[in-house]
């Protein structure tokens, strides 16, 4: 059985459309060969960063919605973490109680 994850992302800031096009499709290559799903793809572009990473104070922020088996944290955010344009990855199961809305 697929759970739903939330694959989020924090590029370099200062990428080029080339780069961040190609690192988009290592990224989804990435997911797909790990055998998980890509539901949703939301980018929010270059947002500033609560703290610096790396001496940079801004960030390119990906979120993905993927549906997965197994442990993706394991096999999606290792490899991404290899990259040297990704800053941080973070793998979040998705649960559908955090969806409701309170009146």
């Amino acid at each position: 059985m697929q759970a739903q994850y939330d694959l989020n992302l924090i590029l370099n800031p200062s990428l080029s459309a080339e780069q961040l096009a190609t690192e988009k499709t290592y990224i989804e290559g990435a997911v797909t060969n790990a055998g998980a799903e890509l539901v949703n793809v939301d980018e929010a572009g270059n947002r500033r960063l609560a703290y610096s990473i790396e001496k940079e104070r801004e960030g390119y922020y990906l979120f993905y919605t993927i549906k997965a088996s197994g442990n993706p944290e394991k096999d999606i955010a290792a490899s991404l973490r290899l990259r040297d344009n990704v800053r941080r990855v973070l793998v979040v199961k998705d649960r559908p109680e955090w969806k409701t809305k309170k009146a």
